[in-house]
């Protein structure tokens, strides 16, 4: 018992002195555990440099290393959707950029790849995927892209294939379209970063989009847009490279990425529509808009999304965050109407390119190749057209071929035929500049172009001089004049300078065609005559584009003076529908029909067209003829086998046995005095200012339209026959 009590004393005792001395023993432990976290903080750091590559052992990239046990980015593949060829060419762009860093990359034509196999496989590869597609007609995709983007959708609402089946794919997606063009404004890129999504894919960053429209974009083409984009995205793969293993929240700036800790699935992989990234100028270019980044008008909205929808509608509405041209006028009177129709840029590279001289924000001049024969040119930008050129029709050609030309391209915003580098619209929506201004440096830049031939080998004095004074005017080369709105005072300026005036329109405006003051001769184009085929040769910016088109040539035949269809012939995509193109003239009743083959002008973003479109003299021959017997009323008058064109006329040009098809000017002149003095009670026909046409301009005659007044040169070493060309 003395035992058990000594053991018990003892043991209490020690409890006693150490509760006693408790607060030397809390802080000895405190400091054991701050000296074992000092070593382990030191430890992790001397690793990690022994662990980092010399400067010797360094990539190019900075990505990885020959001693690195993990590879971040195993390389990067580039998937390409593309019509035109300008999403082709942006992906080789692209990957020359990627494989300066020295990593591996590969270049895919989307019609080319079985996304189902193909891109299960890429969940687990560690590479990046790149997807630049153009969104075509009506929203659709292109054809090389069409199983792709419809196997995806499929995909992505089959509740047969999981909602993770692709899950660790990491993607970017770059989106080409037409702001012009509203209600498909960018919808395949959308799309497509939208099923990604729902697949579980994970956004690096988030989807860009490059406009056409040049007035729109936010860069001033969709070319710096798309260079914008790659540098961010080069920033993003390096440091991806690095190792980052979060991915993107949609708030990258600079290639840092401000995801937090704590990111859920839906902050991380935020549904297209969600862009938080409002605060800089540069992350506007990347914003997500339009009803396709809430999924479309048929898909399901979560409550906690509609903050966020709402917000971007309210953003819409505002005039200074406007990014496409709309049919419906929304901007403030203060804003609508004053910005220009290029920017200073795009109009340097317009004027570099195609030999202009600017004039004010929306015209220029220029001389084109029959300068040297009896025309000159002067244009303006706004445009509807895929590139397509300006020749003067037979009909129209002076009675005195030593007559100088100027030829003035109309300010308007285009609506049936969409460019890929000048504005397009359904309404003039820019900076105007007033028609005597245009005129005035038109004629001034006009003489001083003239004047840069003083003294060059070949060039007649007495032809330098006269062309000096402008006699002739067409107003369009890509654009659409009738669109501005003082064409009528416009016209007028040039008939009281005696000049006369060819107007060239697009047939999507029937009311400005039928209050149009006369002018020398009205053109209209007619480009094809079925309402699927003009959708696809044209890609009207209008919905109604059809109805429009009809009503226009409806308002032509109300028309007293010279009007004129223009045809012009794409070999396998127009040439067949000769009893629709009758049934168009009988709609029309045009003094004129100019049958035109289509000039190749070499490879563009503008057009898919090849050399293969392009129709023989001989083809183009046999469609005029074929359509000649459809028409009773009208006979084949003139040829002009350079230009690989013909001309029908309503016989009742054909006077006495003889075609009266040429102008008589200074009769003209004389009529439209005589009009604006009644105050246009006194009107006029086009039969009143008739001229013969002169034996060599005629259909069948041995000189096929060329002028025997004229020298032709030969090119040396000529290779084989290219008169259809």
């Amino acid at each position: 018992l003395d035992v058990s009590m000594d053991a018990w004393s003892y043991f209490h005792t020690c409890l006693v002195s150490i509760w006693l001395h408790r607060f030397y023993i809390y802080s000895a432990v405190a400091f054991g555990i701050s000296l074992w976290i000092v070593i382990q903080f030191t430890t992790t750091r001397i690793k990690r440099k022994v662990t980092e590559p010399g400067t010797a052992d360094k990539l190019g990239n900075g990505c990885a290393t020959p001693q690195a046990q993990e590879v971040h980015v195993a390389g990067v593949k580039i998937f390409y959707g593309s019509q035109t060829g300008t999403a082709k060419r942006f992906a080789k762009a692209l990957a020359e950029a990627v494989m300066s860093l020295n990593l591996p990359v590969e270049v895919i034509n989307m019609g080319d790849y079985d996304p189902e196999d193909g891109l299960a496989e890429e969940t687990s590869s560690r590479n990046i995927c790149v997807f630049l597609v153009a969104t075509y007609t009506e929203g659709q995709p292109p054809e090389s892209a069409a199983w792709f983007c419809k196997w995806l959708e499929e995909a992505a609402s089959d509740f047969r294939v999981g909602k993770s089946f692709l899950q660790g794919l990491r993607y970017a997606v770059f989106g080409l379209g037409n702001s012009a063009y509203v209600d498909h404004y960018n919808t395949v890129g959308r799309r497509m970063d939208r099923w990604l999504w729902m697949l579980s894919a994970s956004r690096i960053m988030t989807r860009a989009e490059g406009d056409c429209n040049v007035a729109q974009s936010k860069h001033g083409s969709i070319e710096a847009d798309f260079e914008a984009w790659k540098a961010k995205f080069l920033t993003r793969l390096q440091v991806l490279c690095k190792g980052e293993k979060k991915p993107c929240s949609g708030k990258c700036k600079k290639g840092k990425c401000k995801s937090s800790g704590k990111q859920s699935k839906e902050s991380s992989d935020h549904e297209p529509g969600t862009s938080e990234h409002e605060d800089t100028e540069a992350e506007e270019l990347f914003e997500s808009s339009g009803e396709e980044e809430a999924g479309g008008t048929d898909s399901v909205i979560d409550v906690e999304d509609l903050g966020n929808i709402m917000g971007h509608m309210k953003k819409a509405k505002c005039p200074a965050s406007v990014s496409g041209i709309s049919s419906h006028s929304q901007a403030s009177e203060a804003w609508h109407g004053q910005q220009p129709v290029l920017g200073d840029h795009n109009i340097s590279q317009f004027c570099g390119f195609r030999s202009y001289k600017l004039i004010g924000s929306h015209s220029g001049v220029k001389l084109c190749r029959w300068t040297k024969v009896c025309s000159v040119s002067f244009s303006h930008f706004i445009n509807t057209n895929k590139a397509r050129g300006y020749k003067a029709a037979e009909p129209s050609r002076a009675g005195d071929s030593t007559l100088p030309w100027a030829a003035w391209q109309g300010v308007t915003v285009p609506c049936s035929l969409r460019h890929h580098t000048n504005p397009v619209g359904t309404e003039w929506r820019w900076k105007m500049d007033q028609p005597e201004v245009i005129l005035q440096e038109a004629i001034d830049k006009h003489q001083n172009m003239i004047r840069q031939f003083k003294g060059v080998s070949g060039v007649e004095a007495a032809r330098l001089e006269e062309a000096l004074a402008v006699k002739h005017c067409a107003l369009s080369l890509v654009g659409e004049p009738i669109m501005y709105p003082h064409i009528n005072r416009l016209v007028r300026l040039l008939h009281q300078h005696g000049i006369s005036t060819f107007l060239v329109t697009n047939a999507q405006f029937p009311e400005e065609i039928r209050k149009l003051e006369p002018v020398t001769q009205l053109y209209v184009s007619v480009d094809a005559s079925t309402k699927e085929s003009l959708r696809r040769i044209d890609r009207p910016l209008f919905k109604d584009f059809w109805q429009r088109f009809l009503d226009s040539l409806k308002a032509l035949a109300e028309k007293q003076q010279r009007t004129v269809y223009r045809l012009t012939l794409v070999k396998a995509w127009n040439v067949d529908e000769l009893k629709a193109y009758a049934d168009l003239i009988s709609l029309g009743k045009p003094d004129f029909i100019e049958v035109k083959g289509v000039t190749y002008c070499g490879e563009s973003p503008a057009s898919s067209l090849s050399m293969a479109n392009v129709p023989w003299h001989g083809e183009v021959l046999s469609f005029v003829q074929e359509l000649a017997r459809l028409l009773p009323d009208y006979g084949i008058a003139c040829e002009h086998e350079h230009s690989n064109c013909l001309l029908l006329a309503h016989c009742k040009f054909q006077v006495d046995g003889e075609w009266r098809t040429w102008i008589d000017y200074g009769r003209f002149q004389e009529l439209v005095r005589e009009h604006e003095r009644s105050g246009g009670s006194r009107s006029f026909t086009a039969a009143e200012y008739t001229a013969r046409t002169p034996p060599w301009a005629l259909f069948g005659a041995r000189e096929r339209g060329f002028d025997p007044s004229h020298v032709r040169f030969q090119r040396k070493n000529k290779a084989g026959d290219t008169s259809g060309c």
